[in-house]
């Protein structure tokens, strides 16, 4: 499991996000779009699951997108071109279902734009017309512009503090396309990866106008194969885990509060322990 590549795609203010591309025949001949993979950077590290980005099976590699927020991940950020990983499992999840909806909309918020990505080239393949909108903090952190631009019909970009292309939020967009454009084109989905209050937002609009919108969930996990639990969430009044029953959901029917409540249970723990171990 031999790091093939890695390179900075976005750097400032104390956050990087880094991506690795890495030697696994077997999941790169496998892989679909939306699902990801559980890696172990060393054996006595944790689990964490990263989405399988991008794939190049006569090569045998897969590519990863983090940022370097938690323990794992800014371990994983110091690691170098021809290191070795200890582990990693995969594909998992249900893949994206990807068919001819029409006109779709892809929202991306910060390191979630490399998660919709192959949902985007998936859904773009399959013969519809893929509306993207991303959006980060400042400039620095924008990432694969290019790279959708390349597969979008149509891209917007949005910037926290307006250093680049529009200042304000995913969503004033994605409010201002359905108001719009709903006269003029039908959308049959709409499709977000980002922060919970951003996918929050998103999956409220599109059940105001009627429009199937799907999130994928970057849940607490431990195991990634259903057998711990961590990664539950309540979908529609019923108890699913995000490893095995997800990670995608329809918006609308998530219970929020309780999903929010459950990403911060480690926030504290994390942050002493990065500190303890000089990884701030």
């Amino acid at each position: 499991m031999e790091i093939l590549d890695k390179s900075i795609l976005a750097e400032t203010e104390g956050t990087r996000v880094v991506k690795i591309e890495v030697n696994q025949p077997l999941i790169a001949s496998k892989a679909e779009a939306g699902q990801f993979v559980v890696l172990m950077a060393k054996a006595e590290g944790e689990r964490i699951p990263l989405t399988v980005v991008d794939k190049d099976v006569a090569k045998g590699s897969i590519t990863l997108i983090f940022q370097e927020l938690g323990l794992t991940t800014k371990f994983l950020g110091k690691l170098k071109k021809g290191d070795s990983l200890y582990s990693i499992a995969g594909p998992l999840g249900h893949p994206t279902e990807i068919k001819k909806y029409g006109n779709v909309i892809l929202v991306g918020g910060g390191v979630g734009i490399a998660e919709i990505y192959p949902v985007a080239k998936a859904l773009k393949e399959a013969g519809n017309c893929v509306i993207a909108i991303i959006g980060a903090r400042t400039k620095e952190l924008l990432i694969l512009e290019n790279e959708l631009k390349n597969i979008s019909d149509e891209l917007h970009i949005t910037t926290d503090d307006g250093s680049y292309s529009r200042k304000g939020f995913v969503t004033d967009i994605l409010k201002e396309s359905l108001t719009c454009n709903l006269k003029l084109k039908t959308y049959n989905l709409i499709y977000a990866v980002g922060p919970i209050p951003m996918m929050r937002m998103v999956s409220s609009i599109g059940f105001e106008h009627k429009i199937k919108t799907v999130v994928s969930l970057n849940a607490l996990m431990v195991d990634g194969t259903g057998m711990c639990g961590s990664c539950r969430v309540t979908v529609g009044g019923k108890i699913k885990f995000s490893c095995v029953d997800g990670p995608e959901f329809e918006g609308a029917l998530i219970d929020w509060d309780e999903f929010e409540k459950r990403s911060r249970i480690y926030a504290d723990k994390e942050k002493h322990i990065c500190k303890l171990r000089g990884l701030n």
